[in-house]
């Protein structure tokens, strides 16, 4: 199955409730304002719809404790797309690009992104996206790992995550999850060699 079958279906079962137990975001002050957005100084604010996520006050809220890595099945260009439509019921906090690794935040960290297919880790985790195709490891980059990992750390340190395997996982990772990203040609050594020395 694609990502876009595999997002329609995170999105179909957002609308069972069982996922969304918090109100839907309506209108939200920051989107109104480029910079407001930004929780990461590199990033690039791209939006989100509102109807995408729940606005939260995390970390008072729900505490942040892991990090998840995904693979897109799409491009960048349409990822940003599907989060930003308002039927598809699904989000990340962040979107890397593969060719030279620039990032989007599409949400603040603030509020739980609809990423992992399981409340529980939606409202605990960070949610990062990477421009490519599972199976395809050239979308892989250099660029694309490094300014990743340098995300995850300024991610990891600004709640107290430890920079480890048990806390920066897999969306396959997610107890309940159907999803495979990031997929077996990840390069898990390396990415936390990285977010490490970043």
């Amino acid at each position: 199955m694609d990502r876009r079958g595999l997002l329609q279906g995170a999105a179909a079962a957002a609308v069972s409730g069982a996922l969304l137990p918090a109100p839907r975001a309506h209108a939200h002050a920051h989107a109104a304002t480029i910079r407001a957005g930004i929780d990461y100084p590199l990033a690039q604010w791209t939006p989100a719809s509102t109807a995408n996520y729940t606005v939260s006050g995390r970390p008072s809220a729900y505490p942040v404790q892991y990090v998840v890595i995904h693979v897109t099945q799409e491009t960048f260009a349409s990822t940003i797309g599907i989060f930003q439509n308002p039927a598809k019921r699904v989000s990340a906090h962040y979107v890397v690009r593969s060719s030279d690794g620039h990032v989007a935040q599409c949400v603040r960290e603030s509020d739980v992104a609809w990423h992992a297919g399981n409340w529980d880790y939606n409202t605990r985790s960070v949610g990062i996206e990477h421009e490519g195709w599972v199976d395809r490891p050239a979308y892989f980059t250099h660029a694309m790992y490094e300014r990743s990992a340098a995300l995850t750390s300024s991610i990891c340190d600004r709640y107290g995550i430890p920079k480890d395997r048990a806390h920066i996982i897999g969306h396959n990772e997610v107890p309940g999850a159907d999803h495979t990203d990031p997929g077996p040609l990840w390069d898990w050594v390396r990415y936390i060699r990285l977010v490490n020395f970043a």
